[in-house]
């Protein structure tokens, strides 16, 4: 039987579920707070891949059981910290893999069609007073590089065969299982794709794993679309590639500091040539949030219920 504590625990909110309506029910239904001051009797910390939760703050929560992660990214999440408590961490896999993909090709298709281009042209005024658009690259048919291939880059290289592309993949070791053929390092997945589609996991290890070489490797008119995370991609690099010529085009999802502003850190990407941004919202669709909210609600209930979690995370 549960014990008293956990049949009635205190959850704090670091960030709100969406839709909103999914955050309503999940308040009424549970005893939330939203008082980031909160520490005492918190077995339970809702955050999101973004914000994750550092050792430091996991140091002060002395009831601390669970952190239900809002997303799949658990590089903001101390992993060693929470295991060493004994401390649950869930994710939101499967869900979100559809929505993350589907932007990824968007915005490949949109950068390499100049579609951004053309529209800022037309509300101009440019292209009624005899300016012509630039002629874009087609992206079917082209051979497309999956940099990770866990269920997102699974997800996009589905979508990819079904336009024709020609697809190959690196991840740590070959899947027996994969339609694809895998290559053995990112240099050279890079140098034979047109397009390097990066949905890696950030780590230590992938920090920067897309550098000066393997944009080298990728050349003037490849393209690189990130919907992974902003650390596995030197922007400085990859801002000096795009004012070079030295690479075609980017289109990003993520950036190394977010929020991005202008005149920031991140200034020199945001002047580049032959660039497509959005702001992290590669999961942003209704039908993605409220099923990784539902998630989010099943794995927080099945630990207050002392059941299996639906999706917990395996530190490395």
């Amino acid at each position: 039987m549960k014990d008293e504590a956990k049949a009635n625990p205190s959850i704090l909110a670091l960030i709100e579920l969406k839709p909103a309506d999914m955050m309503e029910a999940f308040c009424a239904e549970h005893p939330v707070t939203r008082d980031a001051e909160a520490r005492d009797g918190i077995e339970v910390v809702l955050t999101s891949g973004a914000r994750g939760l550092s050792g430091e703050e996991i140091a002060e929560f002395p009831d601390l059981r669970l952190i239900a992660v809002n997303g799949v990214g658990t590089d903001a999440v101390d992993l060693d910290a929470a295991t060493a408590r004994g401390i649950h961490v869930t994710t939101t896999p499967d869900v979100l893999s559809e929505a993350v993909a589907e932007l990824a090709l968007g915005l490949a298709i949109s950068v390499r069609r100049r579609i951004g281009e053309g529209e800022r042209l037309l509300r101009s005024g440019g292209w009624s007073n005899g300016q012509k658009p630039r002629l874009g690259q087609a992206l079917t048919g082209c051979r497309a590089g999956i940099l990770g291939y866990g269920r997102i880059g699974r997800a996009l290289a589905d979508m990819l065969r079904a336009l024709g592309g020609d697809v190959i993949y690196h991840a740590r070791k070959p899947h027996d299982d994969a339609p694809e053929a895998w290559r053995p390092d990112t240099r050279t997945l890079a140098a034979e794709s047109d397009v390097l589609f990066v949905t890696l996991s950030a780590t230590p290890e992938t920090r920067y794993i897309v550098d000066a070489p393997v944009l080298e490797a990728l050349g003037s008119e490849g393209t690189l679309v990130n919907v992974a995370r902003g650390s596995v991609v030197d922007s400085a690099a990859l801002a000096a590639a795009l004012h070079g010529g030295t690479l075609g085009s980017a289109a990003l999802d993520v950036f190394e500091v977010e929020p991005v502003a202008p005149d920031g850190a991140e200034d020199g990407l945001l002047r580049a040539p032959n660039t497509l941004f959005t702001p992290h919202i590669a999961s942003a669709t209704n039908e993605a949030r409220r099923a990784m909210a539902q998630l989010v609600i099943a794995n927080i209930d099945a630990y207050l219920a002392g059941s299996p979690l639906p999706s917990p995370v395996t530190p490395a």
